[in-house]
């Protein structure tokens, strides 16, 4: 069995109502084992068996069943980026269906008014009088232009639907507007009956206004996505010889020399060969100050350049290129399914068929048990039709996500799958790598103690100018504190350097002759270690110490670690405000292991853990009954990102397509999986609040229309219930727009 996984751009709008039941079809066609269709990105993603069935021929079973599709979507970077341009040009499904809704509308508009006019009903209630010979026969056909101009959109879509075996929301309005024309052509030609024309014209009319609203709405909340793809430029300045032509940023290949000017986009990843810049790469790392940018650096391909001009190198195209993919791993997230979603696709497929259920025992109850009228049964029944809303129980999650993971992107955090902002928000515990996560990954000094008439800073000082001719970790670990530090007065002069292998170094430094190294160079000139309550706590807490003697003489002692990022002082407290729990994996020995805890105030520590045990310590905590975050690097970590309920791969750069996480952090900096867990929460919150929404609003919404309300002598209306219908779409769309304007730092 060869499994693929692929996904197709829809070549016809789905109905958010019925993914759930073109899905079922889909699952059953042969060969097919999972599939996700997105009615918000207008994509399905099926893996299938390429063993047993061909691409084409899976495309063709897809249009029997009613999903017709173009071709894959997962493309190299720039043909991908053209497709979405063309969509954001006008074949994006929702923008033709928007512009369809609106021209649709404002003619239907134009024609509902003389049919108000020349209705009698509304003469009655006004007190006027428009009659003339052959009125009722202009009536009927404005009318009729109304019903099958103006809902050809639903009618086309429900018999779509019917023949595929669906039933979805445009068979409710099919239906609904279909009753009320054709009493009111009986009451025209065959029997003495008041019409039912202009309640039917002013129903498409509103229906019309919903829905252009709805496909603006919904539009808006999958714009983020487009904005990545806007960011290359579609030329670059390609370097010939000493010639600069401008050529179609698709064409560049690689090992290219191009010219960036200032204040252009950088076209495609790079190297810069020569120059000077600072580069804004925000909207790809969601890094908000410029970062500065010099040779042998590497740019990002849609990243603004900034004051200066850079002669860049190419090293990536293609797919291969840093945003193809992150356009790639949102497109990704946003094709999967939460469970939430399943659910809800379920409950928007059960609502249509509840919905015509209740119209048909209203209409019964109406007309037969309570002895009213046809028009007044009849009426109800439409308004049961057309109030039901499964679209808004359809949207309520796919609007949500698709913002989500944008926000996500736009901010350096590329989640894989929607299934893993659900499992974040109920994280018990977060688990962080110690070398290069919670720490920088170089040494560096953390305390200097004197033991003479030297001060702290001279001692630094003068060991530092002795150090910075080795090459060792020790060595640089200093001279790097030293060149951080706040003091600008530049190291002395060094002279005479002499490195003693496996032990240390000589030099001779302002005329004192220094000698820098372990415990056992101090023992081989004969020195003995004070007993410092200091030195001890500095060998209890696992640190490296090098020693300083000055013409034979002890004078101090310099520690060094594994320095622990500022970030992560200000991580800590956040997750931990959040009601988490913070451990730290670590292979070092429990001593080093036990001063980054105290130093961090974490909850748990598992130190002196091989690689291959890392795993196993995921495994431990979900045996407790916790759910387990794991942060690490996505390469060593692989096996505990894969363990863990969620993985997250931190400090990725260009390099985000890492198979073992579910979530890539672009930056290497901890706050962001603060962040992360913090929009994991906000999109939750916003997902169960479209959901109570949408379904409190048919639970309402629905016996209302049936008649509920009559003992207190309030009938719902046809055009009303669409105005409800319609507006309960926008309320879920604008609801997740919200969710732009969370705030992800609380700095």
């Amino acid at each position: 069995m060869k499994e693929e996984t692929i996904t197709l751009a829809l070549r016809e709008y789905v109905a958010p109502d019925c993914p759930c039941s073109l899905e079922d079809r889909i699952r059953g066609l042969h060969g097919v084992h999972q599939v996700n269709i997105n009615p918000v990105a207008d994509t399905v993603q099926l893996i299938y068996d390429e063993d047993v069935v061909s691409l084409d021929h899976l495309k063709h079973m897809l249009s029997q069943v009613g999903c017709s599709c173009d071709g894959e979507m997962d493309m190299p970077s720039h043909a991908h980026m053209q497709h979405e341009q063309r969509k954001a040009e006008g074949h994006d499904h929702h923008a033709m269906m928007e512009a369809d809704f609106r021209r649709r509308f404002w003619v239907v508009l134009g024609l509902t008014v003389p049919v108000l006019l020349l209705s009698p009903t509304i003469q009655g209630w006004f007190g006027f009088t428009l009659t003339f010979t052959g009125a009722r026969y202009l009536l009927f056909v404005l009318a009729t232009i109304i019903t099958f101009y103006g809902t050809w959109p639903f009618y086309k879509n429900a018999l779509k639907s019917v023949r595929s075996g669906l039933f979805d929301m445009s068979v409710l309005v099919s239906l609904a507007v279909s009753a009320g024309y054709l009493f009111s052509v009986g009451a025209t030609f065959v029997f003495t009956a008041v019409d039912f024309y202009w309640e039917i014209s002013t129903l498409v009319a509103v229906l019309l206004l919903g829905h252009w609203l709805e496909m603006r709405a919904v539009r808006g909340t999958a714009g983020a996505l487009r904005e990545l793809v806007k960011l290359i430029p579609p030329a670059a300045n390609r370097i010939v010889g000493d010639q600069v032509e401008e050529v179609p940023t698709a064409e560049v290949q690689l090992g290219d020399l191009l010219l960036v000017r200032p204040g252009e986009k950088i076209p495609i990843d790079g190297e810069v060969v020569e120059g000077q810049s600072g580069v804004n790469e925000a909207m790809i790392t969601g890094e908000s100050k410029p970062v500065a940018k010099g040779p042998e650096d590497e740019v990002i391909g849609g990243s603004l350049n900034g004051e200066g001009a850079l002669r860049i190198r190419v090293t990536r195209t293609g797919e291969e290129t840093a945003l193809a993919q992150i356009i790639s791993l949102v497109k990704e997230a946003q094709a999967s399914k939460p469970p939430v979603q399943r659910l809800a696709d379920r409950a928007a497929h059960w609502l249509t068929i509840i919905a015509v259920t209740v119209a048909i025992v209203a209409f019964l109850f109406w007309l037969l048990v309570a002895n009213k009228s046809m028009v007044f049964a009849l009426t109800l029944a439409v308004t049961v039709l057309v109030i039901a809303c499964p679209h808004a129980l359809g949207l309520a999650i796919p609007v949500v996500t698709t913002i989500s993971t944008s926000l996500g992107a736009r901010n350096g955090m590329l989640i894989r799958n929607a299934e893993a902002t659900e499992t974040a928000r109920r994280l018990d515990v977060v688990v962080f790598d110690k070398t290069g996560t919670l720490t920088r990954g170089e040494f560096g000094v953390t305390d200097v103690v004197s033991l003479a008439d030297w001060n702290e800073s001279t001692i630094l000082r003068r060991v530092a100018a002795a150090e910075v001719n080795s090459e060792h970790v020790i060595a640089q670990g200093i001279v790097r504190s030293v060149e951080r530090s706040e003091q600008t007065a530049p190291l002395p002069q060094a002279t005479g350097f002499r490195a003693i292998p496996g032990k240390g170094a000589q030099a001779v430094v302002e005329d004192v002759e220094l000698t820098v190294g372990n415990r056992a160079l101090m023992a081989d000139l004969g020195l003995s270690l004070p007993d410092n309550p200091h030195l001890a706590e500095l060998a209890q807490q696992g640190k490296t110490v090098v020693y300083a003697a000055a013409d034979g003489q002890l004078v101090g002692a310099i520690a060094l670690a594994d320095l622990i990022r500022e970030e992560s002082r200000e991580t800590l407290p956040a997750l931990k405000g959040m009601g988490l729990q913070v451990a730290m994996l670590t292979g070092d020995s429990q001593a080093v292991a036990n001063w980054v805890a105290g130093e961090l105030g974490l909850d748990i520590v598992f130190a002196e853990v091989r690689p291959e045990e890392k795993a196993d310590k995921m495994k431990e905590l979900q045996g407790q009954g916790k759910v387990v975050a794991m942060v690490g690097d996505g390469i060593n970590d692989a096996p505990a990102l894969i363990q863990a309920d969620v993985g997250i791969a931190i400090g990725a750069g260009t390099d985000v397509a890492i198979e073992s996480a579910d979530v890539v952090l672009v930056k290497n900096d901890p706050r962001d999986v603060a962040h992360l867990i913090r929009l994991s929460r906000a999109t939750m919150n916003k997902m169960r609040q479209n959901l109570v929404w949408a379904t409190a609003y048919n639970v309402v919404a629905i016996p209302a229309a049936a008649g509920a309300l009559q003992p207190w002598g309030i009938t719902l209306r046809p055009e009303w219930g669409a105005l409800i219908m319609s507006a309960s779409t926008v309320i879920v769309a604008f609801n997740a727009l919200l969710l732009r304007r969370v705030r992800l730092s609380r700095s």
